[in-house]
């Protein structure tokens, strides 16, 4: 005697088991605890420089430009961004989930320093 031979010739305990299974199934399907939006923790880094009196043109040409282009080379960049405003000018580095924010730190440093010369 094989299984399909059993719910064959049983057909009542094969629908009450196919119910059981259906019925418990939908049950733990509805209790799983589902979490739309992840939080995941991007590393995130912010370079702020103050040139007191300048424009926000002058900021972005003369501090932020240079800044941007030394950034652009370090590996694991996803986004940049770059807000200039009268004598202040902020950069916010976003990189891969995979990058440490402690192993970027020295990365940024040295594409600081090249931007100054």
């Amino acid at each position: 005697m094989n299984i399909s031979e059993l719910f064959i010739k049983k057909p009542i305990m094969t629908t009450l088991i196919m119910v059981a299974v259906v019925t418990f199934g939908g049950m733990s399907y509805f209790n799983l605890p589902i979490s739309d939006l992840p939080s995941v923790d991007y590393p995130v880094m912010t370079i702020s420089v103050s040139y007191p009196g300048a424009s926000p043109a002058t900021m972005a040409s003369a501090i932020a430009a240079p800044l941007e282009n030394e950034c652009m080379e370090i590996n694991g960049l996803q986004k940049i961004i770059s807000d200039n405003t009268d004598g202040n000018t902020s950069i916010t580095l976003t990189f891969d989930l995979n990058r440490s924010v402690d192993l970027v730190a020295p990365d940024l440093q040295a594409a600081i320093s090249r931007a100054q010369g």
